[in-house]
């Protein structure tokens, strides 16, 4: 069977999650057999990748993708400007999200010309409009891979009206939809009203790049905080985009509250993103920075690090989809409290949960683990067991038996 994927991201050109989930599936479905053409909208070298075909939508490099917004829709511009040509060298002030989406889509329409891929594979909104086109233009059927909706990345409401369109568009018209959780196929059934047996939930799985990679923590890079953890001290981490869809000023509230009671408390936010000057200010307001670490952007060994230092990892998110870090924190042995707004709390069994405004709960569950060492090693142990029952191979058969089940009501 052809698959024709269209993506926004593969790693190592990735800012995220979405690019780690789309190279997993595919991987896992083309040792299926699965032959799988992905596009990209940016020219770059995938070395690693010899398992299927990629194609580049336009000669931009992946920084420009990643410098004007894409994953910050309130960004987004209102229009597609009609013609649009990118040349191959051009000025970051010069592009704009939409002119790279119009590119993207007139190159998918050059493809279908000469190509006729039996399934559309769409990931989110960025690509949902080549998607449509595909469907509406050549007959191809779609599905919608929703990653994250609008809803999430607004923090839970409101969000850019055009984005919340063309989502909607894509939704209506996929033949199937693949949601990475119940929590997201009850939005897109209550925000866009789509019936939920249109709507497959398929997990995420850990990467298995991540897996596989030999690591080892450089202590000698780390003194102040291997010091500190051998007077006594609980490291927390969390690890993400610094917006409002993370919660991140509720955890920053839930940490005084937790470091009032223990002092030796430290918290490393590793990421960076719109909200960083806010939440440093606000700890310094609340009176804890000492108990606080900024890591900026980190990925690679860097990322590893944040996990093997840290004993908590915390995920505070309004609305987080899934929320693969975390099951990269579990790799590591890290405890995992979890928002029950997040949807790798549906899998993962052995970890605290609480609402994401509920504050002094998660205090609490910060206190509680950081003062029973027997307790973080029975959690740490039971979780390291849990994740590793959820397999890239399992989704990719779920993907396998939609994409049959729409071909064979094709050919009927």
């Amino acid at each position: 069977m052809k698959i024709l994927m269209l993506g926004w991201e593969l790693p190592p050109h990735n800012s995220g999650g979405l690019g780690v989930a789309c190279l997993n599936l595919s991987r896992a479905l083309a040792k299926d057999g699965v032959d799988i053409d992905f596009i990209v909208p940016y020219e770059a070298e995938h070395k690693d990748i010899k398992f299927m075909n990629i194609l580049s939508a336009s000669h931009l490099d992946p920084l420009f993708r990643f410098g004007i917004g894409a994953y910050d829709s309130d960004r987004v511009e209102d229009m597609i400007i009609p013609d649009v040509h990118i040349p191959d060298a051009i000025s970051k002030d010069q592009v704009s999200i939409r002119q790279i989406q119009k590119t993207y889509c007139d190159f998918v329409e050059k493809y279908l010309m000469e190509y006729k891929p039996d399934i559309i594979h769409a990931h989110d909104w960025l690509t949902f409009e080549a998607g449509i086109l595909a469907k509406k233009n050549y007959g191809i059927p779609l599905v919608a891979h929703v990653h994250a909706t609008e809803y999430d990345r607004a923090g839970g409401a409101g969000g850019n009206p055009l984005v919340h369109e063309i989502e909607r568009e894509g939704l209506v018209l996929a033949d199937k939809i693949l949601a990475v959780s119940n929590s997201t196929k009850n939005i897109i059934h209550e925000k866009y009203e789509i019936p939920l047996n249109k709507i497959d939930v398929v997990y995420n799985s850990l990467d298995e790049d991540f897996a596989k990679q030999v690591y080892k923590l450089d202590k000698a890079q780390y003194k102040y905080v291997e010091s500190l953890k051998s007077k006594g001290y609980t490291v927390i981490s969390t690890v993400g985009r610094f917006t409002i869809q993370k919660g991140l000023s509720h955890l920053l509230h839930a940490a005084a509250k937790a470091i009032r009671r223990n002092p030796k408390l430290i918290f490393v936010f590793a990421g960076d993103g719109e909200e960083k000057n806010e939440l440093i200010n606000l700890s310094a307001e609340l009176g804890i920075s000492k108990n606080v670490i900024f890591t900026g952007f980190v990925r690679g060994k860097q990322l590893r690090d944040v996990y093997e230092l840290s004993d908590i990892f915390v995920m505070s998110s309004i609305s987080e989809p899934f929320g693969l870090t975390a099951l990269e924190a579990a790799h590591h042995g890290d405890v995992l409290i979890l928002t029950k707004q997040s949807g790798v709390a549906e899998v993962l069994k052995n970890a605290f949960r609480y609402d994401y405004w509920d504050e002094d709960k998660l205090a609490n569950e910060i206190l509680a683990i950081s003062k029973s060492p027997a307790l973080r090693n029975t959690l740490a142990k039971a979780i390291k067991k849990e994740y590793r029952t959820i397999s890239w191979d399992d989704v990719a058969e779920k993907c396998e038996k939609v994409y049959n089940d729409i071909d064979k009501h094709k050919r009927a």
